[in-house]
C-alpha cells in the first residue's frame, strides 16, 4: 500500500486534520458577513494592510476581480504617504494581533482614512468594536493560509456597493459550488493511482520546489510556494513569466539537472499569447540545464475558476507532501517562536 493510501498513517501525521480543512474551503466562497462598508467620502484608492496568509488573498484580488482605483498591499509597519480621507484602508490579520498591521492601522487612523477590519479575533476585533469600524469576521480555528477565499470573499463584500471591480464579483459563489465537485478527485480516500494531487506530491518529495506561472495565475504559484513552506515544511520559491526571462532564466544555465529541484509550471490558456510562448521556448532553451518542468494545466473556463482550482490543488499537494515528509501540516512553530521572541 502506498504511504498516502494508508488511512492510519494519515490520521497519525495529520493530527489536526489539515486535509479536512482543505476539503471544507469551498464553503468560504459563499460566506456571508454581518458587516457592511458605507463610505463617508468618495473612494479613490484602496490599501490592504496584512502579512503572510492575511495578505496573500489580495494577490488574488490583483488578478481577479481587479479594481478600477489604485490598489496597494502593505506588508509593513508603515503606510503609503497618499493615504487620507479618500482611501479605503483595510487592516487584515487572521489572529488580529499582527504587530505590523496594528501599527499600520494606527498611522491610517491619524491620516483620516476610512477604516475596515478583517480578522478572526484578537486586538483588531477589539479595536473594531471599540471604535465602531466595520468588522468582517473570518471563521476562526484554522491557519490563515487555509482561509484565502474567505478573505477574498470579504473583500468583494466590502467593495460590493463601490463599483470599483472590473470582474463580476457575483461569480464567486458559483465557482465555490463548481470547485466542490472538482476536489473530490484529490481527497484522501482516492488512491494514488487515481489521485493527481498524491501523484504530484510524490514527484516533489525530497526536492526544493520552484513555482512558475504567468501574471494571471501567479497568485496560485505564490500560494503553492507558501503552502510548501508552511504545510510541508519544505523549501520553495516562486516567480512569474515574463519577468523571469530577464534574470532568473540565466541562473538556471549553470546548474546541472541533478540539483535537487522540482520545477512546477502552471500554464494557463488565459495568459497573454506571448507569455504562453515563453513557457515553451524556456523549456526548450533550458533543456538539460534544469529539471524538466512538471506542467499543471488549470481546469476551468474563467480566470476565477482556474485560480480557485489551482489553489485547491496546491493545498492538497502540500498536505500530502507534509505527510511524505513525516511532519504535521498544521502548526508553524518557528513563526510562533519568532513572534514570542520579538515580544
Amino acid at each position: 500500500m502506498d504511504v498516502l493510501d494508508n488511512a492510519n498513517m494519515i490520521a497519525q501525521r495529520d493530527a489536526q486534520d489539515a486535509l479536512g480543512v482543505v476539503e471544507k474551503q469551498c464553503a468560504y466562497f459563499t460566506l456571508q458577513f454581518d458587516a457592511t462598508f458605507q463610505p463617508t467620502a468618495p473612494v479613490s484608492a484602496i490599501v490592504w494592510a496584512g502579512m503572510g496568509g492575511s495578505a496573500l488573498p489580495m494577490v488574488v484580488v490583483q488578478s481577479w476581480p481587479q479594481t478600477k482605483v489604485p490598489f496597494e498591499i502593505v506588508r509593513n509597519y508603515e503606510i503609503p504617504p497618499y493615504v487620507g480621507e479618500n482611501t479605503l484602508f483595510v487592516a487584515s490579520s487572521y489572529s488580529g494581533n499582527t504587530e505590523e498591521t496594528l501599527e499600520a492601522l494606527s498611522h491610517a487612523e491619524k491620516a483620516g482614512a476610512q477604516i475596515v477590519i478583517v480578522a478572526a479575533g484578537g486586538k483588531l476585533a477589539e479595536i473594531a468594536r471599540e471604535k465602531g469600524y466595520p468588522l468582517f469576521a473570518i471563521p476562526a480555528g484554522i491557519q490563515p493560509r487555509m482561509a484565502t477565499f474567505a478573505f477574498v470573499n470579504a473583500f468583494t463584500q466590502i467593495i460590493r456597493d463601490l463599483d470599483v471591480a472590473y470582474a463580476d464579483i457575483q461569480e464567486l459563489s458559483s465557482v465555490g459550488e463548481w470547485l466542490t465537485h472538482e476536489i473530490q478527485a484529490w481527497k484522501a480516500d482516492r488512491v494514488t493511482d487515481n489521485n493527481y494531487a498524491k501523484q504530484l506530491a510524490l514527484k516533489l518529495m525530497g526536492k526544493t520546489v520552484v513555482m512558475y506561472a504567468g501574471p494571471k495565475l501567479f497568485p496560485a504559484a505564490n500560494k503553492w510556494k507558501i503552502c510548501m513552506n508552511e504545510n510541508a515544511k519544505n523549501t520553495a520559491w516562486a516567480n512569474q513569466y515574463p519577468e523571469l526571462n530577464h534574470n532568473e532564466f540565466i541562473g538556471w544555465s549553470s546548474h546541472p539537472i541533478e540539483k535537487p529541484f522540482a520545477v512546477v509550471e502552471i500554464r494557463s490558456d488565459l495568459e497573454h499569447v506571448r507569455t504562453q510562448k515563453r513557457f515553451e521556448l524556456t523549456e526548450r532553451l533550458l533543456s538539460g540545464m534544469r529539471p524538466a518542468p512538471i506542467i499543471v494545466t488549470p481546469a476551468g473556463d474563467t480566470l476565477l475558476k482556474q485560480l480557485a482550482w489551482t489553489f485547491a490543488l496546491g493545498d492538497f499537494v502540500s498536505v500530502y507532501l507534509a505527510l511524505l515528509n513525516g511532519v504535521n501540516p498544521t502548526p508553524v512553530e518557528l513563526v510562533e517562536k519568532l513572534k514570542k521572541e520579538l515580544g
